[in-house]
């Protein structure tokens, strides 16, 4: 338990240093500072790889699987970078709702705090729900994966229609529980009015961007359960990589359009992935293989969305794509 307590006490101090210290006054995060984050993070978490080898080859962890402190790093790192490329779609989701409730990029940073530290939590659930279905009905293991092989079928085949996250049953239902009001408050989620308390579009956001991180996780935990069923392993590879999501955001949210085959990228991870899981019981890959195809897929759908940019119109039928897989 020392190290599954570590974790989570790193885990709480980095975010409290990033509301407390680095983001305490709400402000426009430019590129630059956007691009420092994610490099810290995405820096933080590829070290991290190197206590996880620590970790398993002293023998710190309870290790079911019987993991060398080679293939529990090797394992880490490919679950991490699963995680890290299906936050991609995430993200220009999350684009979509703050345009819808007119949330100002100032004030983002704030919400995307929350959001992630309720992802954290039902991440962990979600882990340990995923975990003890797999250990204790093996044939769920067939059921995760032909439900991303349909995910990897939709994300090519959705219609296109325009997504409006205030047209959403979440949002519809948030405001019969309690009063709403449309004004920005500066950074605040709920207000004072009256002797009541009122929820703004700040928390409005939130809310949706909370749901939606828990139908991305319906994709994501099954994708890295494929890898390994080591808790640790899982947790801390998810955990991580949600960790970054937010100054990616900031990173990548202006250059999205710039790689528009990512999308598609993305659905040969899933469909693999999910094929992987179907056959595991016949066909043994080395991990090895996964880290190739995660990291070719992604290269090939950068290197296409450079050398073959998309037109205008195919671009927004892209876009209109990635609002409806979800």
């Amino acid at each position: 338990m020392i190290v599954w307590i570590s974790f989570i006490v790193l885990v709480t101090i980095f975010l409290g240093l990033d509301l407390f210290v680095f983001n305490r006054n709400a402000h426009v995060i430019s590129t630059k500072e956007a691009s420092k984050f994610t490099a810290l993070w995405v820096g933080i978490a590829l070290a991290f790889t190197a206590v996880i080898y620590f970790i398993y080859d002293a023998g710190y962890l309870a290790n079911p699987d019987q993991l060398s402190g080679a293939d529990a790093a090797l394992k880490y790192l490919t679950g991490y970078l699963i995680e890290l490329s299906l936050s991609i779609d995430n993200i220009f989701v999350i684009a979509v709702i703050f345009k819808s409730f007119s949330i100002s990029t100032k004030y983002q940073h704030r919400v995307l705090f929350w959001g992630i530290v309720g992802a954290l939590v039902f991440r962990a659930l979600m882990i340990l729900f995923g975990i003890a279905l797999i250990n204790e009905i093996s044939w769920m293991t067939y059921i995760f994966g032909g439900f991303l092989l349909y995910t990897a079928y939709s994300m090519l085949s959705s219609k296109e229609e325009e997504f409006d996250p205030k047209t959403s049953k979440i949002y519809k239902f948030a405001k019969k529980l309690f009063p709403v009001t449309d004004r920005i408050e500066g950074q605040q989620l709920f207000i004072k009015k009256m002797g009541k308390r009122i929820a703004t579009p700040l928390f409005l956001a939130l809310v949706v961007i909370e749901i939606t991180d828990i139908l991305f996780a319906l994709d994501s935990i099954p994708a890295i359960l494929a890898i390994t069923k080591d808790p640790f392993l899982v947790f801390s590879s998810n955990i991580l990589a949600i960790m970054g999501l937010r100054s990616m955001y900031f990173f990548l949210s202006n250059l999205l359009d710039k790689f528009q085959y990512i999308h598609y990228s993305l659905v040969a991870i899933l469909a693999f992935v999910g094929l992987k899981m179907l056959f595991v019981h016949y066909i043994h890959l080395p991990e090895w293989i996964s880290l190739v195809v995660i990291f070719v897929s992604l290269l090939v759908g950068a290197l296409f969305s450079i050398y073959y940019p998309a037109t205008p119109q195919e671009k927004e039928k892209q876009k209109e794509s990635l609002n409806t897989e979800k």
